[in-house]
């Protein structure tokens, strides 16, 4: 089979199921636990990959001694709590009346919320890289 062939199969299959996602009722259903069921399975590769860092590294986590060692698991902790509620310090929505109800991104907090979220960011980044300087000194 040619090159361009698989290239035209490839693509006939996507639209084949972007198709079936949107005009087969409850297609959207399958296709949110679709999109659920992927995003678990890459949490759990992240989680293993984590895992297997941690075996192969644990010596030289422990020689970090306590204190660098709890900056870097607070830092690690930080970075993904900050993952997570990105969107709720940044924006909040917003139920507006008017000729037609729609819902609005406005900044929260007087954009307090992007403050504060960068400032934990900066104290993660912070936090890592005195962890890394330590790691590296003689």
């Amino acid at each position: 089979m040619s090159e361009g062939l698989k290239h035209t199969r490839n693509v006939a299959i996507i639209l084949a199921i972007a198709a079936a996602v949107d005009f087969v009722p409850g297609g959207g259903r399958v296709a949110g636990t679709v999109e659920a069921a992927l995003w678990t399975a890459f949490g759990l590769a992240i989680g293993f990959v984590g895992l297997r860092l941690y075996r192969e590294q644990h010596i030289t986590l422990y020689s970090l001694g306590d204190r660098h060692r709890g900056l870097l698991y607070g830092a690690v902790a930080l970075g993904f709590f900050l993952w997570a509620v990105r969107k709720r310090m940044w924006y909040a929505l917003v139920l507006q009346r008017g000729q037609v109800e729609r819902l609005e991104e406005v900044h929260r907090w007087g954009g307090f919320g992007e403050v504060l979220w960068f400032a934990l960011a900066g104290l993660a980044v912070y936090a890592l890289v005195a962890v890394y300087r330590h790691a590296r000194a003689y």
